[in-house]
């Protein structure tokens, strides 16, 4: 490949630098195919774990790079996009909580901001052809900054495995901690964990415990239910167990919390953008444990038109989000309708945590339209009965008068 005729036009470029064997592939990659081209490295601090930013720097300046940008976007992340989300109700195909599709719209949006600091002309990424993340990234590019140039290497390179992008770092004397052994292909942040590849993409197989790293196995949780507080305010958390919390601290103490009893587990086959299904395992405890509370809140607060808003809102957004669509007008009008309805939900709520499990046991809210006064089987002065004719016999009005065209 250092044999070939280099390109041109590309003299400073930021590349999303995870440290993992596709980005330190790619340093010296476009080292060798761009013609004198600086790489800046950049990871994004989204609360995927001290563990991950260790030596990072040093790795990247290691592979090639001349600088390396380490972001700590945590508080952001949480506070301007999950809370956001969580708060539309949006759940991808009914079950995923879009822990990898949130954090990409933040990430791309600081790697546009690195690129205008260092006056890069182009930005980089490590997504695959395959996947959703190379849309999720390249829409938000579009939407910031579409005068700089996107470079995708899986699209370009003749490189087609991970045997050969180890040759490819072996023979330029590049170490890296990966190996040829097939593992899974994780992604971790504040929110989740997802994995993907190895054993599950048979969907015939059962995960093996070895998939899971973030919760405990139902099984093997606590037999005595954990109870655990949450304060709403406006569709978000602000206490835990009484304690006011930033919305990144109320997450972490809830992923502790909830991981314990085997809280936030899934394995589904999602159908992703670009037309395959994929199957994953995502483990999302502290979400988990925020999205049954927001909903318990709501069951008390919104009458049933609004309710029903709230889903079609939630319906639209999963897709939104799961599409990389943040950065346009529709995900603005989104939330803002959300936040309305939001305004009224606020309250408190009681989260039991037992195997896997996290349910609503109490709830109650300054806002409630739940009456006992006029719910309960008893005796009653709030409420008259006879009423009901009259309301029933105006509601059933068509049917009635189709029924009788109909003779």
């Amino acid at each position: 490949m250092s044999n070939a005729v280099k390109k041109t036009g590309v003299k400073k470029v930021v590349l999303a630098y995870s440290g993992g064997l596709d980005t330190s592939a790619i340093i010296p990659w476009l080292k060798e195919t761009y013609d004198d081209c600086e790489i800046i490295a950049f990871c994004a601090d989204v609360g995927q774990g001290e563990e991950e930013l260790v030596g990072l720097t040093e790795k990247a300046l290691a592979s090639g790079a001349s600088e390396c940008h380490i972001v700590d976007l945590k508080e952001e992340f949480v506070a301007d996009y999950i809370y956001p989300t969580i708060a539309t109700g949006a759940i991808y195909e009914g079950t995923y909580l879009l822990g990898t599709s949130m954090a990409r719209p933040i990430i791309a949006k600081a790697q546009v901001e690195v690129a205008r600091k260092v006056g890069a002309d182009a930005v980089c990424h490590g997504c695959t052809g395959k996947g959703n993340d190379q849309v999720r990234f390249e829409g938000c590019f579009a939407a910031l900054a579409p005068d700089l140039k996107v470079i995708a290497p899986w699209r370009e390179w003749e490189m087609r495995s991970r045997e050969d992008l180890l040759d490819y770092l072996a023979e330029r004397g590049i170490k890296t901690s990966a190996s040829a052994t097939k593992i899974y292909s994780r992604d971790a942040n504040a929110w989740h964990i997802s994995h993907e590849g190895g054993e599950l993409e048979d969907p015939w197989n059962e995960p093996s415990k070895g998939v899971w790293t973030l919760t405990v196995a139902p099984e093997d949780a606590p037999n005595e239910a954990e109870y655990v507080s949450l304060a709403i305010k406006n569709g978000r958390v602000t206490h835990v167990n009484d304690q006011a919390l930033s919305p990144y601290a109320a997450l972490m103490t809830l992923n502790d919390i909830a991981a314990k009893h085997g809280v936030g587990r899934i394995d589904i086959t999602e159908n992703r953008l670009v037309g395959m299904k994929s199957r994953g395992c995502y483990e999302t405890p502290g979400g988990t444990v925020m999205f049954a509370g927001l909903r318990a809140i709501e069951e008390l607060v919104l009458d049933k038109t609004s309710r029903t808003w709230r889903e079609q809102i939630a319906g639209q957004m999963s897709h939104l989000v799961y599409d990389g669509r943040w950065f346009t007008p529709l995900c603005k009008s989104l939330i803002a309708a959300s936040d309305s309805l939001a305004e009224s939900v606020n309250g408190d709520v009681v989260i039991k945590l037992y195997k896997g499990q996290a349910t609503a046991v109490k709830k109650r809210s300054p806002n409630s339209l739940y009456s006992e006064a006029f719910a309960t089987f008893g005796e009653d002065d709030v409420y008259d009965q006879k009423h009901a004719e009259g309301f029933i016999r105006l509601y059933s009005l068509a049917s009635r008068i189709r029924a009788l065209n109909t003779k």
